[in-house]
């Protein structure tokens, strides 16, 4: 059972929780507070106590606040000559009792706005020395809970007997976090979750990009190996005091989650089993054993093996190809198998039609993909290939070369075939690969991963191949911009923007596949007739599948347009229009032009002519690929030289954008972007350069120390 197994079992017997909020969640980087975030955390409670869940609140920001209340005062109190004397600090206690009764005076507008209702209750260490103190704040606690209250704690800062600057770690407790750690063994809590200015427990200072977040902690493996920030900017302790509460409360049998009050929805999120945070447990230790490979050392494990295939020789690479492809026909039966069980249990849990057809490997498709990657092991070898050489001086030459990128991480839905395609191509390319499937494709991306792997030998190491297995470990992975070089999303316009706006890493790939065919008033309808119906009706699940006709004017009174769309009718195609073509066909409207069916349906659109037509794809397009059917080669090359999209056709269906159509052996996906590749990328969109420099012992000597050529050199 995983980690994230685990937590999601026992997170579904929590019924009462504690909750920490600590300073630098209720105060902004000035001090003030807030209140955005407060206010979202009240309605996460309100929500939990709707739920049926005993929340009990743990509150900082006291002191933060009255300093900040009473800065002001002295500011409005002081003449001009007191302000040109050295300020004294102010009183820290002082500063407690002010802001404790402004913080709780906030609390109580912001839950009476939700129809919620919270009580304050202050203490301080010495109050738990007292037995029959410990009794009746039970006995208090149980009564508010029972009311649907929300006991909002605080240590009473003000009347503390406790050193300033809160440096004295005596006592029963300390700070508001050992505080929490301590109320929930005293009132029996299920689970105590620390809010932080961070996502969690690191392995080093959330600012430093090798450090890693730390989902479940092992005092026996974590503890020497943490290197702990500066504290917190405004509270105690920061992270270091977190630990220690939530060490202590793990092993007393209190389970603790730290994770970050500034994320949305994240206790929520917490108690459904995500891996938002660190989670603390008693039993931590005991789950050592079977600790999954993290995503950094499979990134660091596929460079390693990257840079060992890179140093065969061609036609050993070559080999392992023609090696991979064997091995897939030769398991055939049982990777059908495998993918029959993906494809009963999406129909079984009704998953849409298209996304079914995506994940079906249909007969003869295994067959299709051997020979598409002994295709590629033909090619010639892409890496180190010489592709400008210079003379700069006498003896000084420098060549331009091929190289790999590196480390891809590619995240992509439905289609298993997509597997193969990247990994064959990652191989060609010399990169290391992580590869992260979609779930209902999970037995066939299992299975076609193992049979890849195991027929590249040791010398290389299957470790060129991971396979992440949750999608609970991709936030995880797109933090890693110094391990991993690109990422490439092939899915959904949803999927493609979430991964584009969640990482540093570079990201090739396309939101969207809103492919148009513009027929024109030249068109040999006979022709047009052909492409439009191949282009949507060959595979309409495919992102370069037609999803708009665009139909120049003068077709609606020749009858060519009839002709079309009786066609598309004839093969079951369901028809939405603009406004024009609403009018005309009397077929219901297209809700917008930008959208993707992938299905029988399609939009279409009447337009003057090629110049509407290329407004019109600019528009509403997405810049995949677009297509005009002409006999007017003067109105077909305007067409092809305006419109700015990744592949744009002439008389030729959509369908033909396609890494193995173009001959490029396979495709990792169809970039609209604008950098690096675009249009399918194959073995060459997975290169950059390197520059090799070969002399004699020149040095540069402030430029006088050789006479530059600059000359090309004759490859």
């Amino acid at each position: 059972m995983s980690d994230l197994d685990r937590s999601r079992a026992f997170f579904n017997d929590v019924k009462r929780l504690i909750i920490k909020v600590g300073t630098a969640v209720v105060t902004r980087a000035d001090g003030r507070l807030a209140l955005g975030r407060l206010g979202a955390l009240c309605e996460q409670i309100k929500d939990l106590s709707s739920l049926g869940y005993e929340v009990i609140v743990v509150t900082s920001g006291a002191v933060g606040l009255g300093r900040q209340r009473l800065k002001y005062r002295r500011f409005v109190n002081s003449s001009f000559s007191d302000l040109q004397k050295p300020q004294v600090d102010l009183d820290g206690k002082a500063c407690a009792a002010v802001g404790q009764n402004s913080l709780m005076a906030l609390y109580d507008t912001m839950f009476s706005q939700l129809d919620v209702t919270s009580a304050q209750l202050l203490v301080t260490d010495r109050d738990f020395k007292n037995k029959d103190f410990r009794k009746q704040l039970d006995e208090t606690v149980q009564s508010l809970l029972a009311l649907r209250v929300i006991p909002i704690f605080n240590e009473n800062d003000a009347v503390s007997t406790r050193k300033a600057p809160y440096e004295d770690s005596s006592g029963i407790f300390w700070d508001n976090d050992s505080l929490a750690a301590l109320l929930a063994l005293e009132l029996k809590a299920d689970l105590l979750v620390l809010l932080s200015d961070v996502e969690g427990l690191y392995s080093g200072p959330p600012s430093d990009p090798r450090s890693k977040l730390i989902h479940t902690y092992i005092k026996e493996i974590h503890q020497s190996e943490i290197t702990f920030g500066d504290k917190s900017r405004v509270g105690r302790g920061g992270m270091t005091a977190k630990v220690k509460a939530a060490v202590n409360a793990a092993y007393a049998g209190i389970p603790v989650v730290i994770t970050s009050g500034y994320a949305p929805e994240n206790i929520i999120k917490v108690l459904q089993g995500e891996r938002v945070g660190t989670l603390f447990h008693q039993d931590a230790h005991l789950w050592a054993l079977d600790k999954e490979v993290g995503g950094r050392e499979m990134a660091v494990a596929a460079r390693e093996s990257s840079r060992r295939l890179q140093a065969l020789s061609s036609q050993d690479r070559n080999k392992i190809l023609l090696d991979v492809a064997d091995a897939l026909e030769a398991n055939e039966k049982l990777i059908n198998i495998e993918n029959e069980s993906d494809v009963v249990a999406a129909q079984e849990a009704g998953l849409e039609k298209s996304l079914i057809s995506r994940l079906a490997l249909k007969p003869g498709k295994i067959k299709s993909l051997a020979n598409t990657i002994r295709v590629l092991a033909n090619m010639d070898d892409p890496i180190g290939c010489i592709l400008k050489r210079n003379e700069l001086a006498d003896g000084l030459v420098l060549e331009k070369t091929s190289s790999p990128l590196g480390v891809l991480l590619i995240i992509f839905e439905s289609r298993p075939d997509a597997l193969v395609q990247i990994a064959s191509l990652a191989i060609r390319s010399g990169n290391g690969l992580l590869l992260k499937g979609g779930k209902e494709a999970k037995r066939s991306n299992a299975i076609l991963h193992k049979v890849i792997t195991t027929a590249i030998p040791d010398t290389v190491g299957g470790k060129l191949i991971g396979l992440v297995t949750s999608i609970d470990e991709i936030p995880d992975l797109l933090k890693l911009d110094d391990v991993i070089d690109l990422v490439i999303p092939r899915g959904s316009s949803k999927l493609v923007s979430k991964i584009k706006s969640s990482t540093k890493i570079p990201v090739l790939g396309h939101a969207d596949g809103i492919c148009h065919v513009y027929v024109d008033k030249s068109a040999n309808i006979e022709m047009a007739k052909r492409v439009v119906l191949d282009a949507k009706v060959d595979y309409p699940a495919a992102c370069n599948a037609m999803e708009t006709l665009l139909v120049h004017q003068d077709l609606v009174h020749s009858g060519g347009l009839n002709e079309l769309i009786a066609d598309l009718r004839t093969e079951g195609v369901t028809l939405f229009g603009g406004q024009r073509a609403c009018k005309e066909l009397n077929i219901p409207e297209a809700h917008t032009f930008h959208h993707e069916y992938n299905s029988m349906a399609c939009t279409v659109e009447i337009v003057d002519d090629e110049h509407a037509a290329i407004d019109h794809i600019h528009q509403h397009g997405s810049a995949h690929t677009d297509c005009i059917v002409a006999e007017d080669h003067d109105v077909a090359e305007v067409f092809l030289r305006q419109v700015d999209s990744a592949a744009v056709f002439h008389n030729a269906s959509t369908r033909f954008c396609d890494g193995a159509r173009f001959g490029l052996g396979a495709e990792v996906g169809i970039s609209t972007s604008r950098i690096h590749a675009r249009g399918p990328v194959g073995v060459e969109g997975l290169l950059t350069t390197r520059w090799i420099l070969r002399g004699c012992g020149q040095v540069v000597n402030a430029d006088q120390g050789v006479i530059y050529t600059h000359k090309d050199i004759t490859m």
